[in-house]
């Protein structure tokens, strides 16, 4: 592995100019996806490092708000993105033009490849397999997938949904020949779990942290009473599955005592008039909060979430999570089920009968159990990571585009 290695370093090396510096093309593949590569494009653009970027699946809105440039092409699937979690929905996808965009998208990456030094790959094997075919170096940011999805640190988790005995990891075969072809410069992965497997089989696979910690701070105050717990809803993102996860909350809610404050943080993809619509009469001080997702989940005593990226970062915070399971397309109860694997035992996964409930029961272990909260921050840390990967990755891609220096930088797995 090493002599392609160094060859690619020549590669790179001629198209160094120190008075045109080096471009970037990043590629991602979903709502949370956009998300990391805006963060990691801001990181780049910090470094004197131009990026331009493709959203595979989306608008590209988490580029436009950082003022990151998009190659022209953007069309929105009905599935945004969660083909995975229902089938049926790449066969709408599909009736929408999922085969012509994905065509169109792999010319314009192929074009825009010839003037860029490296292509950003975020999410998981739609923009890796883009990258691939770019022509020209890349490197990976993988979100989508974790090994704790069937072990932890103890081992293998002894579930009936592992049909063949133990796997070697959550990373399919195909997946690693991506990662280990000489034009890919190395991956970086959300845990450490993950990335020491890997790079037992010889990947180049670092751990800088998770980017989806990243841009957490509170930009400023809830108006909500510091003294009593709060409790924060996530319906998820999307129209019209955020809505009907919405409705479902709204139950448990009505249930809850009235002493607990209850607030959402909200996409702008939702309106409030159908929000607020089916907010129960007895809890009609229920705060909506759009912007600064940072404050309301630091602010949170415990989350109510039937969400993907947002109930990670909340459990990276040490935030103790209950889920519901909804009709999809992404939080099936299969993608639910799955999230309490890759999170652990801070997510309780239940029914909107004993949401409330448990909801109580995680309370009053708080109030009860002074080493709760640290137990819950020192595990979301383990399982999300420390703020600051976005900056880390960066650097170590800019080390990588230098026109000197050794390709195989001495590296020590973990957060430096």
């Amino acid at each position: 592995m090493i002599q392609p290695r160094l060859r690619l370093r020549q590669a790179v090396e001629t198209q160094w100019n120190p008075t045109n510096p080096p471009q970037v093309l990043c590629l991602s593949n979903g709502h949370g996806e956009d998300e990391v590569g805006s963060r990691l494009a801001v990181a780049l653009v910090q470094l004197g490092i131009p990026v331009q970027a493709l959203p595979i699946v989306g608008e590209g809105t988490a580029y436009q708000r950082q003022g990151i440039p998009l190659l022209p092409i953007a069309q929105v699937m009905p599935s945004g993105g969660f083909i995975y979690q229902d089938w049926r929905q790449l066969w709408r996808d599909l009736r929408a033009g999922l085969l012509g965009l994905t065509g169109r998208q792999l010319a314009l990456v192929r074009r825009a490849a010839a003037q860029r030094n490296l292509v950003l790959a975020v999410g998981d094997i739609v923009p890796l397999l883009m990258a691939w075919w770019s022509g020209i170096p890349y490197a990976f940011v993988g979100t989508a997938k974790s090994d704790y999805y069937w072990r932890d640190e103890r081992g293998p988790y002894r579930r009936p949904w592992i049909p063949f005995g133990q796997p070697i990891s959550d990373y399919l075969p195909w997946e690693r020949w991506l990662m280990a072809h000489r034009r890919c410069l190395g991956s970086f992965l959300r845990d450490e779990l993950t990335t020491t497997a890997l790079q037992k089989r010889g990947l180049r696979a670092f751990y800088l942290g998770n980017p989806m910690m990243d841009g957490l701070e509170p930009r400023g105050t809830l108006p909500l009473d510091p003294h009593r717990p709060a409790l924060l809803l996530l319906p998820g993102s999307r129209p019209p599955e955020a809505y009907r996860n919405w409705a479902l909350m709204m139950q448990v809610v009505e249930r809850l005592p009235t002493e607990l404050q209850v607030y959402a943080a909200l996409s702008p993809n939702l309106e409030r008039d159908p929000l607020q619509a089916r907010i129960p009469s007895q809890r009609s001080d229920v705060l909506l909060v759009w912007g600064d997702f940072g404050a309301c989940a630091q602010r949170a005593t415990v989350v109510l979430a039937m969400a993907g990226t947002a109930t990670e970062q909340c459990v990276g915070l040490g935030k103790p999570v209950v889920t519901l399971p909804g009709e999809g397309p992404q939080f099936t109860p299969r993608f639910a089920e799955a999230q309490t694997r890759l999170l652990g035992s801070a997510v309780h996964l239940t029914s909107v009968e004993q949401a409330p409930a448990v909801v109580g029961r995680i309370l009053e272990r708080l109030a009860a159990d002074p080493n709760y909260a640290a137990e819950l921050r020192a595990h979301g840390r383990r399982r999300m990571g420390s703020p600051g990967a976005a900056r880390r990755i960066a650097a170590q891609l800019r080390d990588w585009l230098k026109p000197s220096g050794p390709v195989l930088e001495p590296f020590e797995p973990g957060i430096s």
